[in-house]
């Protein structure tokens, strides 16, 4: 590709160098660069791409987009100095992929808690109307049937952009993706036309990444603020920061609720494990999920269907087959009668909601199984085992994904959160598989156990080495 081309969409501040050339390759990877490449200089969280532009350069590139002008200047290289390299990698991407967010129709859902579940959902939902579709989630990416592992909640935006070029070219009318708010502060999403966006919530998490709460709003803030005029912005108004998202976009907005006057709205009939009869909008239907935070999931996506065009009808009939994600509410009945459910949440507000809705179905015991994970928000820690005990009859802290952290120092942490009045009912035991174990065997009939932290996720992170654990498996042995 010609590098006006690919360069068209920057806002170029200034060039040096010859600008008639072609273009190979994009890269951002200073180990991936390759004869004729442009490579993207980024300022990122653990390193500075401007450190390797020489390294990059006696590989083969010949262009290379940057924040900083370096001093030494070669002849046959051309420098393009951008305000902004991780948005200008978007741009760049976007154009190398021949724009494919503008031939789908592409929803975006941010917020705390409540993504991976509306995204997926809406995946689900829209295959089931005989459409191919596409997903961007923390669980797996899938180009229609064809599932792609996936490593971050959302991309880098050469990934993303190369994702949904292959969701085009299967033949995907829409792609609904998990938008972080890293990906918002750190331009990932720069480049794409999005036909909607959902929020969810904002509750505490990753301020060890945007230091304030103040911050972690705006990013999220910011992914509504340049949604184009003719998208829908639909939130979530039973969140205090649910109007906040709609103040500067030129969207059209909506909203959803379970507690007030909304777009769309709904209240719980009637609730027991295998799911709720609820009332959306006047209209009955049966769902197979449980918790007023489903509730609210679950209205995101009626309104996301609405709003794409879908009729009520088909939209419920569909919505009435649908089942909880990998991860989220999953249960395992035991032979020894009672109930273990697995879960992600892995925040203050998520273990909450998923206790208030345990409570409900009014069980002799609930016993409690959690951890956090290491290198991530250690102000939430304390809170996390702190809300655990409010609502449980057993807590036992354990092991999450340590990564480089000491697990007992993590585990020092949460237990700093734990009442003086718990204390009695909360174990320590920083083996997660002999905690699962422990769990179960404390479990009596009609009790619930309650595994709560990695969800989905198949493996455990420590000092950089990933080993297999699934607490399903775990408890699908225990519950033998």
């Amino acid at each position: 590709m010609e590098l006006s081309v690919c360069i068209k969409d920057l806002k170029v501040l200034e060039m040096q160098g010859p600008a008639q050339m072609n273009i190979e390759s994009i890269c951002f990877d200073s180990r991936k660069a390759a004869p004729s490449c442009l490579f993207v200089a980024q300022k990122g969280t653990q390193s500075d791409g401007h450190r390797y532009i020489e390294d990059v350069i006696a590989k083969g590139a010949k262009a290379i987009v940057l924040e900083d002008m370096p001093a030494q200047l070669h002849d046959d290289v051309c420098y393009i100095r951008v305000h902004d390299s991780n948005a200008a990698l978007g741009h760049l991407a976007s154009a190398w992929f021949d724009y494919p967010s503008k031939k789908l129709e592409l929803v975006g859902v941010t917020g705390t808690n409540g993504k991976t579940t509306i995204a997926t959902l809406l995946y689900k939902m829209f295959r089931a109307f005989g459409y191919k579709v596409g997903l961007l989630s923390t669980v797996c990416n899938y180009i229609d049937a064809k599932a792609v592992p996936s490593t971050h909640t959302t991309p880098d935006a050469y990934t993303i952009n190369q994702l949904l070029a292959e969701m085009v070219q299967a033949g995907c009318r829409y792609a609904f993706m998990e938008v972080s708010s890293h990906s918002v502060a750190q331009s990932r999403i720069a480049g794409l036309e999005f036909v909607g966006g959902i929020f969810t919530n904002l509750t505490h998490d990753h301020l060890d990444y945007h230091k304030t709460v103040d911050a972690y709003l705006k990013a999220k803030k910011a992914f509504f603020d340049h949604l184009p005029a003719g998208a829908f912005a639909l939130t979530n108004v039973d969140d205090k920061n649910g109007m906040v998202m709609l103040q500067n976009t030129k969207a059209n907005k909506y909203s959803y609720s379970t507690r007030t006057m909304a777009d769309f709205r709904a209240k719980i009939l009637e609730t027991h494990l295998e799911g709720m009869q609820l009332d959306i909008n006047g209209r009955e239907m049966h769902a197979q999920f449980i918790g007023r935070f489903n509730v609210s999931n679950l209205l995101a996506v009626y309104g996301a269907a609405l709003l794409l065009g879908r009729k009520v009808d088909e939209t419920l009939l569909v919505m009435s087959t649908l089942r909880p994600v990998a991860g989220r509410l999953e249960y395992i009945r035991s032979p020894k009668g009672f109930i273990a459910i697995v879960d992600y949440a892995h925040t203050p507000d998520a273990l909450h909601n998923v206790l208030e809705t345990l409570q409900q179905l009014e069980a002799p015991h609930i016993i409690t199984v959690v951890g956090a994970g290491g290198n991530r928000d250690k102000t939430k820690r304390p809170t996390m085992a702190a809300e655990a005990c409010a609502m449980s009859d057993t807590v036992i802290l354990t092991s999450d994904n340590p990564r480089f952290e000491e697990p007992q120092d993590i585990l020092n942490d949460m237990y700093a959160g734990v009442p003086v009045e718990a204390r009695s009912k909360v174990l320590c035991i920083l083996d997660r598989r002999e905690a699962i174990r422990t769990a179960c065997r404390l479990a009596q009939k009609g009790d619930l156990v309650l595994v709560a932290g990695k969800g989905h996720e198949n493996y455990q992170e420590i000092k950089g080495v990933k080993h297999h654990f699934d607490d399903k498996e775990e408890l699908e042995n225990e519950c033998k």
